[in-house]
């Protein structure tokens, strides 16, 4: 018999999951919140919904977090009416979202008081993927129950790859998206200093994408730098700097350096002030355009 889901985050990324696990013949329970996509296709697909997280965890024996950070997580898990509130005994908890490590290690912990079992399995690759089911999982917890949940695992993931235990998921994340997000802003500077410096786009791609500069980092931004009404890269600014600000979180409590994420992380700051949170990270390339023509030289 297939598990039950219940699942609080239907955002860009949680719709593709659950849209894939009912494509798979999994019963699916949504919590209901603002920030969903439009659920008419998961309802017509069986989904039921529920108004608490508490209902939700009652009515699943796998529960899927995909969030927007360790606040959420931590709101959905243990706040009022939260999950743990309904947890049923031997429920597992798999928690898609990005979110600080240490954090991940406290609510496996209080998963574990109440009854149940905590993974992370933080998502790297975009929402087009997780439509399409072909997500990769960074996977962090118990190897044993990591294997009972394969198979539903692949209803949504291509690849899975085992971190270690309980938040070394998320910690691989943020590694992850440190260099994914560092190459891009990167990028985007270089592209912004090309079009001032009178380098045509098509050049500066090509000859990036024939040299040191070729990788998925430029062929996401590709169509923002030739046209910025390009096909944008459908992550929004703020969760990128809330990443960036996660790892130099990790990077301090492992005593790591973090001074090319710290420069990152003041280019994506000063570009969510600029554009706005709900900017996406390909629009870096024309607000750096911008600032370098509206700012005036130190």
């Amino acid at each position: 018999m297939k598990e039950r889901v219940g699942i609080a985050g239907v955002g860009l990324m949680g719709h593709g999951i659950a849209r894939n696990l009912i494509k798979h013949g999994y019963g699916l329970t949504v919590l209901e919140h603002p920030g969903n996509q439009p659920l008419d296709e998961l309802k017509g697909g069986g989904a039921t919904t529920v108004p608490t997280a508490k209902a939700l965890a009652a009515e699943c024996n796998v529960l899927i977090l995909c969030v927007t950070g360790s606040p959420e997580v931590e709101a959905v898990l243990c706040g009022t009416d939260g999950a743990l509130e309904g947890l049923r005994q031997g429920t597992i908890v798999i928690d898609c979202s990005t979110a600080v490590p240490a954090s991940s290690v406290r609510m496996a912990e209080a998963v574990r008081a109440a009854g149940g079992h905590f993974i992370d399995a933080p998502m790297t690759r975009t929402a087009q993927h997780a439509h399409e089911g072909r997500l990769n999982l960074l996977v962090g917890g118990d190897k044993a129950v990591i294997e009972g949940i394969t198979p539903l695992l692949r209803a949504f993931a291509e690849n899975i790859a085992y971190a270690g235990g309980v938040g070394a998921g998320h910690r691989l994340k943020l590694l992850h998206n440190f260099v994914s997000l560092g190459s891009m802003a990167l990028i985007a500077e270089a592209a912004a200093c090309a079009a001032h410096s009178g380098i045509e786009p098509e050049v500066f791609i090509e000859v990036l994408a024939g040299g040191g500069g070729a990788g998925v980092a430029l062929d996401r931004l590709k169509p923002a730098i030739l046209d910025p009404n390009g096909t944008p890269v459908q992550f929004f600014m703020a969760n990128a700097l809330k990443d960036l600000r996660y790892y130099t979180s990790m990077a301090d409590d492992t005593r790591a350096e973090h001074l090319i994420a710290d420069a990152v992380s003041n280019t994506l700051d000063a570009a969510v002030k600029q554009g706005g949170a709900r900017a996406m990270v390909s629009d870096l390339v024309a607000l750096l355009s911008q600032r370098n023509t509206d700012t005036p030289r130190q």
